[in-house]
């Protein structure tokens, strides 16, 4: 198996890092939160020569799903998301997309359980549960490549708000202290906006989770 390679486009108003992930030689990429603009996702990604063989969501915030739909239609790839995410996913009250005038639903093909592990388009990665911004919120951990692709649980010295459905603060901390910061402190982590960082960096330095 190759070495595994991360991509990022910040895509909408909110500037969701979307990231895609493949191996050298391959032709298919994992897309994953596609918050906005899923054509023009879709023909930049045609324009290098990938095919889109899966989507993974982080979670169902509408900063992260708005461009589902479209990509989904011009790839033909299956959505994968939480188990304890769907009635989010589903409901445009929840997603806030309601709110913000684009009411959006993503229905996922495949539900995926905490200390999963799969191999798509040749990626092989774990799925971490890390309830807290919401209620079904999972991480992406590539241990081969030694990193770590979060949404918006865990930013540079910062936290995911959990003042919107479903989303609680005291379980956000426990989800990073007990899930995330048991990772090896080299681990990068790509979170779901700003720049990547390190676990070990956020041990030191996070000022929420002291």
């Amino acid at each position: 198996m190759g070495e595994v390679k991360i991509g990022r486009m910040t895509l909408g108003s909110c500037a969701t890092n979307c990231y895609f992930l493949y191996t050298a030689g391959a032709e298919e990429v994992i897309v994953i939160d596609p918050g906005d603009t899923g054509k023009l996702l879709f023909d930049k990604l045609s324009e290098k020569g990938f095919k889109v063989g899966a989507i993974l969501l982080t979670h169902g915030h509408f900063d992260h799903i708005y461009g589902v739909a479209a990509l989904k239609k011009l790839s033909g790839a299956k959505v994968y998301a939480g188990e304890f995410e769907q009635e989010l996913l589903e409901n445009e009250e929840l997603n806030l997309s309601d709110y913000f005038g684009r009411p959006t639903r993503v229905e996922a093909d495949v539900l995926l359980r905490d200390g999963e592990v799969l191999t798509l388009c040749g990626v092989t990665f774990k799925v971490i549960h890390t309830p807290g911004h919401t209620g079904g919120s999972i991480c992406f951990y590539i241990e081969s490549e030694g990193f770590l692709i979060d949404g918006d649980t865990l930013f540079y010295e910062s936290v995911g708000r959990t003042d919107f459905p479903s989303g609680n603060s005291r379980v956000l901390i426990n989800s990073i202290k007990e899930k995330l910061f048991t990772l090896p402190p080299e681990t990068k982590v790509y979170p779901g906006h700003g720049e990547p960082t390190s676990i070990g960096h956020e041990t030191e330095n996070n000022p929420f989770i002291q």
